[in-house]
Formats: structure tokens, C-alpha cells, sequence
């Protein structure tokens, strides 16, 4: 069933399913039925990424990764410099980092198949600000497990929690993953888990 917050994401042949998640809380990626746009919604279905971590990009020796942004909307974006569409959506992927990161948003790109310095002048030449992983080899893409890695460029939103709200298998233009990233944003706060219970054994 699609919820009904999907309804305000006019983006082409999207899809929600449960079956892209595995049992219990971490992420397993099934696409269903070959679609490159998918949505998990409502958030409890979401399955969480964890430790997805690797070499910064500009600063050699230096480990970046998700666990560095705790609590924030953190956009995943598989790239390299060889790749042409990667050129296209760079501009408006850091547009859409510019105008959400107030909000607590970030992006992480994952460089993969590539040279370290010919990504590092991709960096430059496209004024690109946040912070990218250096993974030529595209080890850090193991933390989501059965994700497609050969696909880029590929775009993952994690909300708050780092639990898989998007997978867009394709590259983006502005006005298609803004409305994506605003509404993970937007998303309200869950509430917290009950603690135990006092005088109750552990």
C-alpha cells in the first residue's frame, strides 16, 4: 500500500515495498519489479544502514561515514569522475545540499572506480562542498546489502535514524530529489522508545 505522503513525490515510476527490507532492522535492497525510483514509507518499514564508512576523499587517512552525522537526514550519492551524469546532477546535488543543510541535512558522496586525483579536481571544478568518501574499490557499499554498486550515479536517502527512506537509481535534477530530501526533513521526530520499566527485573 502506498502511503499517502508519497502522493506529494511526483517523481516517475516509483514504488514502495515492504519486500526491500529484511527481517528485523537492518536493510537489505530487493528492487521490486526493476523500478529505479523507491520509496519505503511509512517509516516503519524502514530498515537501518549501519557503519557505512570509508577514506575521505580530501583528507587521505581521515575515516567519513554516516555515523558522523548523528541525527541528521543524510543524503548518499555513488559517483566518479568518469561518469557523465554524474557531471549533469552535480550542480543541483550541492543546490540541494546548500538549501536543506540548515534544516539538518547532509550529503555524503561515495567515489567509486576512480582516481584519487581526478576526483579530487572533479571536487573542485564543480564547487562542491560536502564531504565525499574515497572508494575506488566500492567497499563501503556492502553496509547496504544487495544494493546494485555497478549503478552509478545512485542516490540513497537515510532519514534521522539512518533507516532507507529513497533509492533512486538514476540521476536527479533539482527539482526531483529537493521534494524527496524536504519531506525525509520534514518527517516528525518518533517517539521515544519506552525505557524499562522502574523496580522491573532486567
Amino acid at each position: 500500500m502506498v502511503a499517502a505522503a508519497l502522493l506529494i513525490v511526483t517523481l516517475a515510476a516509483c514504488a514502495t515495498s515492504k519486500n526491500a527490507v529484511a527481517t528485523g532492522d537492518d536493510f537489505t535492497f530487493v528492487a521490486p519489479g526493476g523500478q529505479s525510483r523507491i520509496f519505503y514509507d511509512p517509516p516503519a518499514i524502514r530498515g537501518t544502514v549501519h557503519g557505512l564508512s570509508g577514506d575521505s576523499l580530501l583528507e587521505p587517512g581521515h575515516t567519513i561515514g554516516i555515523d558522523d552525522f548523528p541525527g541528521q537526514v543524510v543524503v548518499l550519492n555513488v559517483w566518479g569522475s568518469w561518469c557523465g551524469p554524474c557531471r549533469a546532477e552535480a550542480p543541483g546535488l550541492e543546490q540541494t545540499y546548500e538549501q536543506t543543510h540548515a534544516s539538518g541535512v547532509t550529503l555524503l558522496g561515495i567515489d567509486v572506480r576512480d582516481d584519487r586525483d581526478a576526483a579530487a579536481d572533479f571536487v573542485r571544478e564543480h564547487g562542491i562542498t560536502y564531504p565525499s568518501i574515497f572508494d575506488s574499490p566500492s567497499r563501503s557499499l556492502f553496509a547496504l546489502e544487495g544494493f546494485p554498486r555497478n549503478t552509478v550515479p545512485s542516490t540513497v536517502v537515510l532519514d534521522r535514524r539512518h533507516r532507507v527512506a529513497a533509492v533512486l537509481l538514476t540521476a536527479l535534477r533539482v527539482a526531483e530529489l529537493m521534494p524527496v530530501v524536504q519531506r525525509v526533513a520534514a518527517e516528525p521526530a518518533d517517539p521515544p522508545r519506552p525505557g524499562p520499566v522502574s523496580g522491573a527485573a532486567p
